[in-house]
């Protein structure tokens, strides 16, 4: 299966955007440093997820993004697709022309496979993961770095002179 970067980032920024945003909009920054993803990455991916209606941005002082709908009615299958990012397992991309124009061999045994990926994706949601005690701990726990690293170069007794 051909996911990249892109999808798994994608799901990934939801997820901590989803955990992150039930108290306040969240800024892609604070999303970046705590998932270690590019800061311009990040900007086009939500560029995107705007777009499919996923995402809102909140404008102003403590603005930033938030879920445009509760998280159990976004399931990860919509996010990767959002993004144009496809779930196949084919080698042409499911357009059954893998071998001089024609289907291979094993064609419809990898379009089963991409259905089977896809059906499954599409039966999670956020809201879902969210749920999940690993996904909260760990969301935790990078939440806390993240405010020890936005924390250092503010307070004067950490500043050398």
């Amino acid at each position: 299966m051909r996911l990249t970067t892109k999808g798994r980032y994608a799901v990934t920024a939801m997820l901590d955007l989803a955990f992150h945003s039930q108290s306040r909009p969240v800024t892609l920054t604070d999303i970046a440093t705590r998932q270690t993803i590019s800061l311009s990455y990040l900007e086009q991916l939500f560029a995107r997820l705007r777009k499919a209606g996923m995402v809102k941005g909140v404008r102003g002082p403590g603005g930033g993004y938030t879920l445009s709908k509760n998280a159990r009615d976004i399931n990860i299958a919509e996010i990767i697709e959002a993004v144009d990012e496809p779930v196949d397992s084919t080698k042409c991309g499911g357009k059954s022309n893998c071998q001089n124009d024609q289907p291979c061999l094993t064609h419809d045994l990898w379009m089963g496979l991409s259905e089977q990926i896809r059906d499954y994706l599409k039966q999670i949601s956020l809201g879902q993961l969210l749920e999940r005690e690993l996904v909260s701990e760990v969301a935790k726990r990078q939440g806390e770095l993240v405010e020890k690293v936005i924390e250092l170069p503010t307070r004067p007794d950490r500043l050398s002179a």
